[in-house]
This record gives structure tokens, C-alpha cells and sequence, in this order.
């Protein structure tokens, strides 16, 4: 099973998914991919077991994941205050894996019927998710 974790601006999503998912299934391997080398390092914290940054790191990484787990915003080009590029956006819409998506409300963007509730919530709801996967 190839975990991808994708996060923008200081990884503070990508470390508290990484380290819940990491507590239940230490054996997994996690994969994480940074749209900036901030983010990138406080996934490496969290216990990341293979780390990457940028745009073609994104890109090549995106094609070889089972499971994606990441920000909504990662689907959208010029989000994510201008981290995702519409070539990353592509490249993770358009690959064969299971997109498990986290919704975060910036941008401008409204998710109709997406209740606002805390990182803590939306992290146990997305780790339910990948397990279902697992």
C-alpha cells in the first residue's frame, strides 16, 4: 500500500495525520510530499518514512500512490494561498488513486454541506478512511 501524504505553507496537517495514522499503523509506509521544504520537514517529524518537495515531486509521486490524503485545496490550481500550481492539480486529480480529500475552507472556496469542524475531527474522520482502505 503506497500512502501519499500531500500538504502546503508549514505541514501542520500533514504532521498531525502522519503521527495519528503513524500511532495506529507503524508499520505502514508513508510517504509525504511538501509543496514547500517547511511543510515537507514538520511531515518528517511526524514520522514520515519517505519525504519529497515541489511540484515534480507531486507529480511523480502522484502516479505511483494507492491512496492520496491531503487538503481539498490539492485538487485546486492557485490554491492553497498559490502553493498548488495547476500542473500539481492535475497530476493528483488525474491519478488512479483513492483521494482522500480533507476540507478546509480557504480560498473562497464553499463546499456545500461541509460542516466547519476542527482539525482534530477532520483528522480521525480521514484516518477512518485510509484504514477502510487498508
Amino acid at each position: 500500500m503506497n500512502l501519499l501524504v500531500i500538504d502546503a505553507q508549514g505541514g501542520g496537517l500533514g504532521n498531525k495525520l502522519i503521527s495519528t495514522i503513524k500511532k495506529k499503523h507503524k508499520d505502514l509506509e508513508i510517504t509525504c510530499v511538501g509543496t514547500n521544504s517547511n511543510a515537507t520537514n514538520n511531515m518528517i517529524k511526524a514520522g514520515a518514512d519517505k519525504a519529497a518537495t515541489g511540484e515534480n515531486a507531486i507529480i511523480f509521486n502522484s502516479k505511483r500512490a494507492d491512496i492520496i490524503v491531503g487538503p481539498i485545496g490539492i485538487l485546486l490550481s492557485n490554491s492553497l494561498y498559490g502553493e498548488i500550481s495547476p500542473n500539481m492539480a492535475e497530476a493528483i486529480s488525474s491519478s488512479l488513486a483513492k483521494k482522500i480529500l480533507i476540507p478546509f475552507l480557504h480560498d473562497n472556496n464553499v463546499i456545500v454541506g461541509v460542516n466547519d469542524y476542527s482539525m482534530k475531527h477532520l483528522i480521525d474522520l480521514a484516518v477512518c478512511e485510509i484504514e477502510k482502505s487498508l
